[in-house]
């Protein structure tokens, strides 16, 4: 299959996206974020197998929603890539996708309970957390999403949520822009901290649903200074 070669400047922006999420303790030597391609439909950029804190411009790698790679002699896939593909698919308005084992996430994901906004940073959460867990499905396996039809499955336990929480897992964060995905698996993170802690004092009074709202809307706003920040912090 021939395509257009995506912006040079999305894939810069899709290195720098690996290597701040590896610099903010999101990603360690596994996980990964991808990008729609800029021109191409039901075409997406993912790096190749590669830890996030070492992914090189040469290493993003054009897949097809079915997860084949779309470069010649690519090096070897991800094998979580239908987690990016299958959420595309299903998702129109969903630009990036940011797929993490970020710890205070995982006992939100083991116990079902939803992540909420527990402060304004968090306003994007005002609908609360998805839950996916692949035994319902698929019985036991080893908690990968290493097929479309698992992908799919767990696409649709997103629905049209901003996180979902993978039992056993970890969990998949989504957003309109590449900084937007990044932004939101930052503070999905220290949201989960911060509510892990609150629990242990007392009941939490969270915001509600339009105080998430206005203050997800203000954030959206200020995404750049936040990505600047990072970006300065990283080498490449």
């Amino acid at each position: 299959m021939s395509i257009k070669k995506p912006d040079q400047e999305l894939v810069d922006k899709l290195v720098i996206a690996n290597r701040i999420l590896y610099q903010q303790g999101i990603v360690d030597g596994l996980g990964h974020v991808s990008v729609r391609h800029d021109s191409e439909p039901d075409v997406f950029l993912l790096s190749c197998n590669r830890a996030p804190g070492m992914v090189v411009r040469e290493d993003i790698v054009c897949y097809d929603y079915d997860g084949n790679a779309l470069y010649e002699n690519a090096e070897r896939p991800y094998l979580e890539r239908f987690i990016h593909a299958e959420i595309y698919r299903s998702r129109p308005d969903v630009v990036s996708v940011v797929h993490s084992h970020s710890q205070s996430v995982i006992p939100f994901a083991a116990t079902a309970r939803p992540l909420r906004p527990i402060y304004h940073m968090a306003g994007f959460l005002g609908a609360g957390t998805a839950h996916f867990d692949i035994r319902d499905k698929s019985g036991n396996t080893d908690m990968l999403i290493r097929n479309s039809a698992l992908g799919k499955n767990l696409a649709q336990s997103l629905g049209a949520h901003t996180c979902v929480l993978m039992r056993g897992h970890g969990s998949t964060t989504v957003g309109t822009s590449l900084e937007q995905a990044v932004f939101r698996a930052v503070y999905a993170e220290i949201n989960a901290k911060l509510q892990l802690q609150a629990q242990t004092i007392g009941e939490i009074n969270f915001l509600n649903a339009e105080e998430a709202q206005l203050a997800s809307d203000v954030n959206d706003g200020q995404i750049g200074r936040s990505w600047s920040l990072w970006a300065r912090q990283i080498t490449l």
